[in-house]
């Protein structure tokens, strides 16, 4: 579904941002996550295979762990996940400790970055760089008012 009804500022400044960062947050989650379903795979394996493939022969599970774990908010096991990402064939651990993607996991993980950037497409139509960037610098600033962590991940 998409919108072309317009709205005057002064009404859209007067809108709880809570509500609409809450429905875009479950409606791009939500997203995500089915397109990450269509290749067998979760947000965190997702988060898994993407750090490794971009960090080739350099990570290894306890320093990735620590670098994943505060975007979890699930208590997720990830030696688990590691275990299962090496016992389906997509994850595997060199001599040395480092991961490395197989190659059943390399094609996984294209397959489901190519889904991911479509919904990303669906959810930027009609939306330029510019005003795409402020909206979020916007968000990253909220969070930083009320305590959060604003940096970027």
């Amino acid at each position: 579904m998409t919108t072309s009804k317009t709205h005057p500022q002064d009404r859209l400044a007067a809108q709880p941002i809570g509500h609409w960062s809450r429905e875009a947050a479950a409606l791009v989650i939500g997203a995500l996550r089915a397109a990450l379903a269509e290749e067998d795979l979760t947000r965190r394996h997702w988060w898994t295979l993407n750090h490794v493939a971009g960090s080739p022969g350099t990570r290894t599970r306890t320093p990735l762990t620590d670098k994943l774990a505060p975007f979890d908010g699930q208590n997720t096991d990830f030696t688990a996940l590691h275990d299962d990402l090496t016992a389906r064939g997509r994850l595997k651990k060199s001599e040395d400790g480092t991961l490395a993607l197989t190659r059943a996991g390399e094609e996984g993980r294209s397959r489901a970055h190519d889904r991911n950037a479509e919904v990303h497409s669906r959810y930027r139509q009609g939306t330029d760089d510019a005003t795409y960037a402020a909206t979020t610098d916007t968000l990253r600033r909220m969070v930083a008012h009320l305590g959060g962590d604003g940096d970027l991940p």
